[in-house]
């Protein structure tokens, strides 16, 4: 068994939905020859080298596929009766594959594009309860810091107004102090005037 790879351009005015059974068509040919399909790759529409029926532009499919010449034979057949097919062109690639050899690569190689769509998955995961994490601590220290500011703010305040009281008390002693004082004058007079009445007597 050979292995092989046919690329196919297909008319690209069909869209999807005309160019899906020319796809399934090619696909399907190669397990009815005894082959075995080892990779479906679509190109896309791309702008071609040089027109062909008149069209600047055509979709691109690959196949890789293990077979015989048979097979090669049948698949070019229905190229050159469906028109919906611009062109094709097939290479061989290896002689004397060992089926069970590429059957391992498929499944390689499934396993490769399984883990690398499960990987981003995977990783925002995490990402995201970090996220979540450094969002809660954060928020927690927002708050004890607007707690500490307030009660600094509060003691400060209390602070304040014991001082302001202790200011007034001082103020109201001084005041009774003066009192006193201013009185003194008066008594020393009433006394002068009391020893001058003895003296006329």
């Amino acid at each position: 068994m050979q292995r092989y790879e046919t690329i196919f351009i297909i008319d690209p005015d069909l869209g999807e939905e005309g160019r899906a059974p020319v796809v399934e068509r090619l696909v399907q040919l190669i397990p009815q020859r005894n082959g075995v399909l080892v990779e479906e790759d679509h190109w896309g529409a791309r702008k071609l080298a040089y027109p062909i029926r008149k069209k600047q532009r055509g979709y691109y499919l690959r196949l890789d596929y293990c077979g015989d010449g048979a097979l090669v034979g049948e698949l070019e057949r229905f190229c050159r009766i469906d028109d919906r097919l611009l062109k094709y062109m097939t290479v061989k690639l290896a002689d004397d594959v060992n089926v069970d050899e590429v059957q391992a690569e498929m499944a390689e190689r499934a396993a490769a594009k399984a883990a690398a769509e499960a990987g981003p998955t995977a990783e925002a995961g995490p990402t995201e309860e970090a996220g979540a994490t450094a969002e809660v601590g954060a928020t927690a220290e927002t708050e004890s810091t607007a707690e500490t500011e307030s009660t600094a703010e509060t003691e400060s305040t209390e602070e304040a107004g014991s001082t302001s009281e202790e200011d007034e008390s001082g103020a109201s002693a001084g005041d009774k102090d003066g009192d006193a004082d201013e009185a003194s004058p008066e008594d020393t007079e009433d006394d002068v005037d009391e020893d001058d009445q003895e003296d006329k007597e």
